[in-house]
């Protein structure tokens, strides 16, 4: 985990399978800041919690920079 990762404090995940895809939302408890995306399922539940943390992080920088993530 990055160093970003551990300072983000409390998030929540919700992994919900749809076929041979996963969804897969992450909640910044703090911020109220929600994102989700979709992953293959044998990717596993490691990489899609990284996956979303990583994105979750982009839209967290994204906002404090006053800017609109992509």
């Amino acid at each position: 985990m990055t160093d970003e990762a551990a300072k983000l404090g409390e998030v929540i995940f919700e992994f919900r399978q749809i076929g041979a895809s996963v969804k897969v939302s992450a909640i910044h408890v703090a911020s109220d800041t929600e994102i989700s995306l979709v992953g293959a399922a044998s990717a596993g539940e490691y990489a899609l919690r990284m996956a979303a943390t990583r994105k979750l992080i982009y839209v967290l920088a994204a906002k404090a920079e006053g800017g609109s993530p992509r």
